[in-house]
Parts: C-alpha cells; sequence; structure tokens
C-alpha cells in the first residue's frame, strides 16, 4: 500500500476500515483467489432489489446443503464464502486433496451451485464481518467455532443463522444469549425438526393429553461403524489451502491429523460429540413436544467398548435424564451396532394412555391397554397419519429466518438462542456426566451442577489468549 493511497480514505471510513479492506483483498491474493470485493460503506441495510445478502461462514458438508437451501428462495443473494479450506472457497471440487476425497467420500461437497466468479472470499471470517453490505451470516462451522463466530456477527451487526449444536460448553452458551437478547438482532438456531409440520402439529396433540402424561421418553442415534470407524491415522501436515491454526481458533494447538478435519471433528470430544450432532435433535424435539425445559439430573454411561479407531468419544453409550414433572428421557448414541429399536420413527414418547412414534412424514399413536388390576381395552384409539409429500424441514426453518429478517420481529423464530442453548444444554450435561463418571444435579436457574461441584469446571475450557481476547471484548 502507498502513502498517497492513505489520503484517499472516504470520509467516515476509518484508517482501520480501509486496512481491512486491503488486508482483505491481499489474503485473497496471497491464496491465488485473485482479488475479493472491497467493502460498500453505509448501512446493514437489505441489498439491492430488496434482496437479503448473506455470507457463509463453513462452506463444507454442512454449509453446503444450508447455502443450497438459502438459494433456492429468490429473496436471497450469496454475498460471501469464508472457510479455512482453499477449494471450498473456490467451489472446485477437482482442487480438493485425494487424501481428503478418499478420506470422507461423499461428504466432500460437489460445489456445482453455479456461483460464477463474483462472489467475494474469505479464509477468515472477521474480514467478512467488516462488510457492511452483508446483511446475515449463517454459521456451520465446528461446534467449538459457534460461540465465538456468533457473539462477533451479532456485535457486527448482522442477523446469524448459526447450526447446532448452539455451543461448546454450557458457559458460552448462555453468553450467546444474554448478547443476543441485549441486541436487535435476529438469530435462528437450526435444529429444523422444529419447523417440521407434522411435529407442529403434533406440540398440540401431545401437550393436549392425547397421549396421557409421558413418563418416559427415548430417541436412539445409531449407525454401525464397526470394524473401522473413523479409522487411524498419523499426524501430518495439513493439505494444501488447508489453514489448520484458524481451524483450531479458540482450542489449544496440537498437529493436524486427516481424520479429524474436514468432517471427522465430530468424533472428537474437543471439537464435538454424537450425544450433541443428533442427540440436540432429538431431546429438542422431545422436550418442546413435552413442554419440558431442562432436566434436574442427568446419568451416563458407556466407552469406546469395540472400535479401535482414534475417536476420543464412547461408540457405546447411554444418557438418562430427569424432569422435576416427573419423567425420564433416554438417549442411545451406538456406533458399535446396528439394528431399530423403535417399531417406528426417530422417537417415542410413553404416555398413560398411548405411544406415540413420529417422523417428519408421519406418526403413529398406538394405544395401550390397562394392565394389573385394570380394564383390558384400549384407553385410547389408534392413529396413522402420513405426510408423502413432507416439505424438507432445512428449508422451512431457513424461510422462517427469512421472514424474521423481514418482519424485524424475534417472537416468530421457531428456534431462538434461548431454545437452543437449553436443547444443547442436555447434550453437554451428558458429556459432563460421562467425563466424570458420575449422576449429576443440575439447577436449571443458575446452572449450575450442585452435587458434584468439582464438575463445574466442565462448564467451560480456556481458549486460546487471542480468541480470548475476542470474546472478552464482546461479552
Amino acid at each position: 500500500m502507498k502513502e498517497n493511497d492513505i489520503k484517499k480514505i472516504e470520509p467516515g471510513i476509518t484508517r482501520r476500515d480501509f486496512l481491512k479492506t486491503s488486508t482483505s483483498v491481499a489474503t485473497g491474493l496471497s491464496l491465488g483467489l485473485g482479488a475479493v470485493s472491497a467493502p460498500a460503506i453505509g448501512k446493514n441495510i437489505l441489498g439491492a432489489n430488496d434482496k437479503i445478502r448473506v455470507g457463509f461462514i463453513g462452506t463444507g458438508n454442512r454449509g453446503t446443503q444450508l447455502m443450497k437451501s438459502f438459494m433456492s428462495f429468490n429473496d436471497v443473494e450469496v454475498a460471501g464464502l469464508c472457510d479455512v479450506y482453499e477449494p471450498y472457497i473456490l467451489r472446485d471440487n477437482s482442487k480438493v486433496h485425494k487424501k481428503i476425497q478418499d478420506e470422507i467420500g461423499g461428504r466432500v461437497p460437489a460445489m456445482d451451485e453455479g456461483l460464477g466468479g463474483n462472489v467475494p472470499i474469505y479464509n477468515d471470517f472477521r474480514e467478512m464481518l467488516d462488510q457492511r453490505d452483508i446483511d446475515a451470516v449463517c454459521i456451520s462451522t465446528p461446534d467449538h467455532w459457534h460461540a465465538l463466530q456468533t457473539v462477533m456477527s451479532i456485535d457486527a451487526g448482522k442477523d446469524v443463522f448459526v447450526e447446532k449444536p448452539l455451543s461448546m460448553t454450557i458457559q458460552e452458551g448462555r453468553k450467546m444469549v444474554e448478547v443476543e437478547q441485549k441486541s436487535d438482532r435476529i438469530v435462528q438456531v437450526g435444529i429444523q425438526r422444529r419447523s417440521a409440520p407434522v411435529y407442529r402439529q403434533l406440540v398440540d396433540t401431545v401437550r393436549g393429553g392425547a397421549i396421557g402424561k409421558v413418563s418416559l421418553a427415548r430417541a436412539y442415534r445409531i449407525s454401525n461403524m464397526y470394524p473401522d470407524g473413523i479409522g487411524r491415522r498419523p499426524l501430518s501436515d495439513p493439505p494444501a489451502g488447508f489453514d489448520w491454526d484458524m481451524w483450531l481458533g479458540p482450542r489449544a494447538f496440537r498437529p493436524y491429523q486427516l481424520n479429524i478435519a474436514p468432517y471427522k471433528f465430530r468424533w472428537w470430544k474437543d471439537y464435538s460429540s454424537q450425544t450433541a450432532n443428533w442427540g440436540v435433535h432429538y431431546v429438542d424435539l422431545i422436550r418442546w413436544l413435552t413442554g419440558e425445559r431442562a432436566p434436574v439430573s442427568v446419568s451416563a454411561h458407556g466407552g469406546k467398548y469395540v472400535l479401535k479407531d482414534d475417536r476420543t468419544i464412547p461408540d457405546t453409550a447411554e444418557v438418562t435424564y430427569e424432569f422435576a414433572s416427573g419423567a425420564l428421557l433416554v438417549l442411545g448414541v451406538y456406533e458399535a451396532n446396528g439394528g431399530s429399536i423403535l417399531p417406528y420413527g426417530e422417537f417415542e414418547l410413553r404416555g398413560a394412555k398411548a405411544n406415540l412414534y413420529g417422523l417428519r412424514n408421519g406418526y403413529r399413536i398406538v394405544p395401550t391397554s390397562g394392565g394389573q388390576f385394570q380394564d383390558r381395552g384400549d384407553l385410547v384409539s389408534p392413529v396413522e397419519e402420513d405426510y408423502p409429500q413432507a416439505a424438507n424441514p432445512t428449508d422451512l426453518i431457513v424461510e422462517n429466518f427469512l421472514d424474521c429478517i423481514k418482519s424485524r420481529n424475534k417472537g416468530d423464530l421457531q428456534c431462538n438462542m434461548e431454545e437452543g442453548h437449553r436443547s444443547t444444554t442436555f447434550a453437554l450435561l451428558a458429556n459432563i456426566a460421562l467425563e466424570t463418571g458420575t449422576r449429576l444435579e443440575w439447577d436449571p436457574e443458575r446452572e449450575i451442577i450442585t452435587n458434584k461441584k468439582f464438575a463445574n469446571q466442565f462448564l467451560h475450557y480456556e481458549y486460546r489468549r487471542k480468541w480470548q481476547n475476542e470474546w472478552e471484548s464482546i461479552v
């Protein structure tokens, strides 16, 4: 940058703004990405022709799915792509390293959206957040990034769609909620079952007493990964174009390993877990249908019983939650065996009159008969409902987010931050119970563990200093 260039800064643009713009362009050129568009300076308002300009942070497997969903709406314009892996922002599948192609196969996106070459690209999300003509961001990075990227996006004046689980720790989640509540930003958590019409109908069915008092709920994630699991891989240098230090972000530095990133981070407890990845969906659905907010106790059992891979989470685990209202929720994560447990659907509610099973395209109410000393007749009539043309709930929750951006009505969000935080808390408490090998008693008001106080150390972890500074500057 030449000295006389500095003098050309427009009135109202700070030197910091100008330097960030220059850095953004320089970053793009250093990556061989071509020039990155300079930011449009002005209010954060809807883009030209009333389009909502959306930037995407994390453009791998789930990020691509979400981008396609956003692009299906005529009022959306893709305004920026950000990822730590160069081929993912270039949208060029042919440039993905063969080792990654072999490692995760179909989880490498086709990247065939036809965006053209005019969408600005970044490998540092902070540069994207500096662009004042971006109205909203979609965050679909690994779990350990959600908190920082969400609060920094809100602080930058962006509306936010953030993938589940909301956070990596319970304390992060609460701080995220507090930051959002102090702002006027629209923030949606991507727990898409909240948008499925069948489940929205069943809320009234269950809470209206159709199956009686629910005393037990069950859900399972079953995926038999025997014999190889996520495999065993040596430490190595990251592939060309992969910014490993940025991928690690707030987490402690460690050497790269191919079966961590991209995609397989979900089997490493420092970055995710399957109780969070899948469990949040099921737990959120069950507590929404039944009107529960939080558990009062949690116990968990499990371990790495079968698989000899590099994972740091169990291949077999079962968690039991207890509610103050008098009910249990059982969540199983089985990755060393297969086969269905439930007769239908993805969850079970066992009521005093009947059992309920549901999927996004239908549900079954199965009556139960009276037991010992009771009338043996069925207590309710059976119900079978099918929705063969059920809409994709991801599209529906994205549509709800876009509608709320336009209306500025937080109350219409189908999964707001508080709901996302409460459901994520279930998964994170399960992980703490597994880590400590104890039954935990939970105070949902103060959000602390009351009977095993040493376990409260797992409510958060220490960020790397540079990211701790970013966090503290906002929260």
